[in-house]
């Protein structure tokens, strides 16, 4: 039973965060603290007598462990990516040299870290010129990624994490006895089932962005491409990663073959990127889909609320999955 008011997330007040962490970090007076964006987790822009910064407060569920695994992998990046155009934001080092802070928080412990401020703009892939770029931008991330070093434990983007992890989490929101669920599981074993062959042709694996769909992950600064919000980086098909860039929302129908055929001379004009490789997009492009509408409802109860994932929001994916025919 609970006997005290109990918060499912909170969104901490601009103040108190200038209060708990403006004394640990030598960058400039603290002038503005302002919520920037809700997302999956909280961001702030601050502004000091240096200039900006962005803070970024992460969500109760990604611990200290996952912060670690990511400041490493940024730290590291940067250092490979020194010789090429293509960059990664950097955390800001506090006075002790550490590079994050647990909070205090209605829910919980979170944690915060503040980025050095990116100038450029988010780039939305109109043009076969941007997305050449974009392309030979991942390239270059993917062959720093093959240099890094991680030793911290991680879940893998393999088919548990994409298909039977997002199936569980969706049939429990829906119930086992919903007359979608059959089709739900014979859908999500055919997917599992084809990736797996394709799998075995020898696609390319390594470590991924986790969440490169083009839209908010990097900003251009010039005529390069500055990488951010790794959260969901892990070993995976590298396949899986493009996918996400071929499956954006926000591309006229038309454009579509052209940009992504730009894209991916982009990306070959740096890395090999084979025909296997190239034939297993549109399996991880559905993939993809299954995995967002899992996201979906691991945030209902904390972010979005049920009344938007009801009836409708379950016959729409339905139907999107029985368009792609693998079953």
């Amino acid at each position: 039973m609970y006997t005290q008011p109990t918060v499912l997330r909170s969104v901490l007040d601009p103040k108190y965060l200038e209060y708990c962490l403006s004394k640990h970090y030598d960058i400039g007076q603290w002038i503005e603290c302002l919520y920037w964006l809700r997302g999956l987790n909280d961001t702030y822009r601050v502004r000091t007598s240096n200039g900006f910064y962005i803070l970024r407060v992460y969500r109760l569920a990604i611990n200290e462990n996952d912060v670690a695994y990511e400041l490493s992998l940024l730290t590291q990046l940067k250092i490979v990516l020194n010789s090429v155009d293509t960059k990664v934001s950097e955390p800001i080092a506090k006075k002790d040299n550490s590079l994050y802070t647990v909070l205090n928080a209605p829910e919980g412990k979170r944690i915060a870290v503040i980025f050095r401020y990116l100038n450029g703009t988010e780039n939305i892939l109109h043009d076969e010129a941007s997305c050449f770029t974009f392309g030979r931008s991942a390239a270059e991330l993917h062959t720093a990624m093959d240099q890094v070093i991680l030793n911290q434990p991680r879940y893998e983007l393999n088919t548990n994490f994409l298909i039977t992890q997002p199936l569980e989490r969706i049939v429990n929101y829906i119930g086992e006895k919903n007359e979608a669920v059959p089709f739900l599981h014979e859908f999500a074993n055919a997917l599992k089932e084809q990736i797996l062959i394709a799998s075995r042709q020898g696609l390319d694996w390594g470590l991924c962005h986790g969440d490169m769909h083009g839209n908010n992950n990097a900003f251009k600064e010039g005529s390069y491409f500055t990488h951010y919000d790794f959260e969901w980086s892990a070993n995976g098909w590298r396949a899986y990663d493009l996918a996400q860039v071929r499956a954006r929302k926000r591309q006229l129908e038309d454009q579509k073959e052209p940009l992504w055929n730009a894209l991916i001379s982009g990306y070959r004009s740096v890395r090999n990127f084979s025909a296997q490789d190239e034939m297993a997009i549109e399996l991880f492009v559905i993939a993809r889909r299954f995995w967002v509408m899992s996201l979906d409802v691991a945030f209902i109860e904390s972010d979005s609320g049920a009344l938007d994932y009801s009836d409708d929001w379950l016959e729409g994916f339905i139907d999107e999955f029985r368009n792609f025919e693998i079953v």
